[in-house]
């Protein structure tokens, strides 16, 4: 899967998929993702999905994932691709998304930070495929 030149959003669930080796061929996909978002510099990430994975995989993951390599992810893979971080204008923009469209608060952040950081896709598994929200198309790369 080859992405667009322009710049796209990455949902934390791909991010997780990284690590999923119940699903090889979902991983297989994110792992390139991710590659490619940081050498081309078009992928981008929030805060929150940096919350979101440290929070999976501390916890979540069958082998939590130790205090020190979550450190060494965050660092290497994640703050690279971190382009939008909280504020006021973001939180509104959720709840106005949220609103509209009825997604959940969170899923309406991550609307509203790939708005924020000038994207015209989101990657997800999480929301509708291909409905356009605000301008932004919600793309599952595992279709």
């Amino acid at each position: 899967m080859s992405l667009m030149k322009d710049r796209y959003f990455i949902d934390t669930n791909i991010i997780i998929y990284m690590f999923d080796k119940d699903h090889p061929d979902k991983r297989e996909i994110a792992v390139k993702i991710v590659k490619e978002a940081l050498e081309s510099n078009f992928g981008c990430i929030s805060y929150q999905v940096i919350q979101e994975f440290c929070n999976v995989a501390l916890k979540k993951f069958k082998i939590p994932m130790s205090a020190g390599d979550c450190r060494y992810f965050i660092q290497e893979f994640l703050i690279p691709m971190c382009s939008v971080f909280p504020g006021t204008e973001l939180y509104f923009s959720a709840l106005e998304i949220s609103e509209s469209t009825q997604y959940s608060f969170y899923d309406s952040l991550i609307i509203a930070s790939s708005l924020s950081s000038g994207c015209t896709s989101i990657l997800t598994e999480n929301m509708q495929h291909n409905q356009i929200v605000r301008g932004v198309k919600i793309i599952n790369p595992f279709l």
